[in-house]
């Protein structure tokens, strides 16, 4: 099932509508909470309102169970769970260990780690960095600069905000054919060394990066990929991060700065998503064949169904499907066309060479 339009839930709630409750469940960013739509806390703006499919989108989000909706009794068990969510919460600018997070409800470590996320879809750790990062988003929205909000927020250096376990968090196939539906995504689009480049993401990440010579035809495709979304063009005020990865990966294009670690929002069938996580995997500098490709996945016999995962990735060079190549060395194919394959295969040979005689 799919989730209900926007202005749907928008109204489900304003109207504390309980026959919803299996439908969705809706997080405020200005308290950090998410709820059912029944629930009977404040009402809060619908600007200020996010919108998941379960309870696992919203925990990998960075919010936390409602008090009031969600507080389920002793016996369930899952009171205690929500208890240790909310110490993360209250604590996740501090080095927090599994130990001490099983010791607040009498737990061994690793029990608590097997029912949080059998609870929850997710381990404590990573509800602590999806915290951490919603904090992030606040503090930039907040004027603060980059560097300030990564360490106000607990992640204690740069490399870890871009790192952190959200690089990995898909969406569910069933989420993914609704087509975005009840989801807010921000895009922006430059110029770049590739023509024009777009770049969107939603609150888990990066879930878009294309090239093409014109930005109404890079908006066009965003819409193609996501029907059912809520497409909104970028103000820095609002969204800060996106603009501040987007001149980073601009960097790396234009002045071969490191390729940004950035998260990213990956969505496609369990085939794909494991195509497209061993490609994060590959160096620049380095290529291999869609057959190495099928056999580092263990599916040695499925290069044409790897040649195809890599043809539909929708986030162009942060996941680099640009460094396979045919097995006789020819480029093959490029979804934003060989030259502008050609192009950063040369440029990253270029840096590599220059590194190997730098060293020497």
């Amino acid at each position: 099932m799919s989730m209900p339009s926007e202005q749907e839930m928008i109204e489900a709630v304003a109207a504390r509508d309980k026959s919803r409750d299996d439908d969705f469940y809706y997080g405020v960013i200005t308290t950090g909470v998410f709820c059912q739509p029944s629930c009977s806390s404040r009402s809060a703006k619908p600007e200020n309102l996010r919108f998941f499919p379960d309870i696992e989108a919203a925990m990998r989000a960075g919010f936390r169970p409602c008090k009031r909706c969600l507080s389920l009794d002793e016996k369930s068990g899952t009171s205690r769970l929500i208890e240790v969510a909310r110490h993360i919460e209250t604590h996740a600018e501090e080095q927090l260990t599994l130990a001490s997070l099983a010791e607040l409800v009498g737990l061994s470590a690793s029990r608590l780690q097997r029912v949080f996320k059998s609870a929850f879809g997710i381990s404590p750790k990573a509800y602590q960095d999806a915290v951490r990062m919603r904090r992030f988003k606040s503090s930039l929205k907040k004027g603060e600069s980059v560097t300030d909000a990564i360490f106000s927020s607990g992640f204690g250096s740069v490399s870890r905000v871009y790192g952190e376990a959200t690089r990995n968090i898909g969406m569910a196939p069933k989420a993914y054919r609704a087509g975005g539906a009840g989801e807010v995504i921000s895009y922006a689009c430059r110029n770049s060394v590739l023509g024009q480049m777009m770049m969107a993401a939603t609150d888990k990440g990066v879930c878009f990066v294309q090239f093409d010579d014109d930005e109404a035809s890079l908006l066009s495709k965003l819409k193609d990929e996501f029907p059912n979304a809520s497409l909104i063009p970028s103000q820095s005020q609002e969204t800060s991060a996106l603009d501040a990865w987007m001149e980073a990966l601009d960097q790396h294009l234009s002045n071969g700065v490191p390729r940004p670690d950035l998260p990213l929002d990956m969505r496609g069938t369990a085939f794909q998503m494991k195509v497209w996580k061993l490609l994060l995997s590959v160096r620049e500098g380095e290529v291999l064949s869609y057959s190495e490709l099928a056999a580092k996945i263990d599916k040695p016999k499925a290069f044409r169904a790897v040649a195809s995962a890599c043809a539909k990735n929708r986030i162009g060079i942060l996941i680099p499907c640009h460094r396979v190549l045919r097995g006789d060395g020819s480029l093959g194919g490029y979804r934003w066309g060989l030259e502008r394959k050609r192009v950063l295969l040369d440029a990253e040979r270029e840096r590599k060479t220059s590194e190997t005689v730098s060293s020497k």
